[in-house]
């Protein structure tokens, strides 16, 4: 994407971070951040599902073992909450000229859902260009970590709790089969979707995800 908008203000840059529970993306996101607002650029950090008043309270009720929706109804939720983000925050923020830094997108459906899930892509896709119009990520960074160790940490984090951990407990081929859909998007993508691998400290990981976003700069 990127450009000029109807404005005449330059178009923000959107990135996206992606990868199985555990992986990292959230610490990395973050650092990000860090990293361009020291430099001088407006930055908006907002996260899936939620973002809003709406999506908090829809990935509060996703997230919940309590409730265990169908795949579908999961999907219908995640999309729900993904349109009120892209048409209330994410869209004018780029309109305005800010980077949008998001901690997972629409990709994290086809993995999720499209893949692990089995939904298939083509329905993913198809929710996916409702919610987001033509509002896209300019770099999608898939955190690659093995699934034995990113799972062990999701599980481990003291944010993890008995009321959002209904992904946490899903079973380790269900985490496998969503580490292959990511593989599958950056193959298929290669220019947007850049995998990062996430071994190392946060340091080593960051200056990874510096070089996967170096062009963008």
């Amino acid at each position: 994407m990127g450009g000029l908008v109807q404005s005449g203000c330059m178009r923000g840059r959107f990135i996206t971070f992606e990868g199985i529970e555990g992986c990292g993306k959230s610490v990395q996101h973050r650092l990000l951040a860090d990293h361009l607002q020291a430099s001088g650029v407006r930055v908006l950090l907002t996260r899936e599902p939620g973002g809003t008043p709406l999506g908090e309270a829809l990935r509060s009720l996703v997230l919940d073992p309590a409730y265990a929706p169908t795949p579908l109804a999961e999907l219908l939720v995640l999309e729900a909450a993904r349109t009120q983000l892209v048409a209330t925050v994410i869209a004018p923020a780029l309109e305005r000229g800010e980077w949008v830094l998001s901690d997972r997108f629409a990709d994290a459906s086809s993995a999720y859902q499209g893949v692990a899930r089995r939904l298939g892509l083509a329905t993913v896709a198809m929710l996916n260009a409702t919610a987001c119009g033509s509002i896209w990520p300019d770099r999608t960074l898939v955190l690659d970590l093995d699934v034995e160790t990113a799972l062990a940490r999701a599980r481990a984090r003291p944010t993890t709790t008995a009321s959002n951990r209904r992904f946490e407990d899903e079973a380790l081929e269900f985490h496998r089969a969503v580490a292959a859909g990511y593989r599958e998007l950056a193959a298929s993508e290669p220019e947007r979707v850049r995998m990062v691998d996430a071994h190392g400290t946060p340091a080593e990981v960051f200056a990874r995800v510096r070089e996967a976003v170096e062009d963008l700069l």
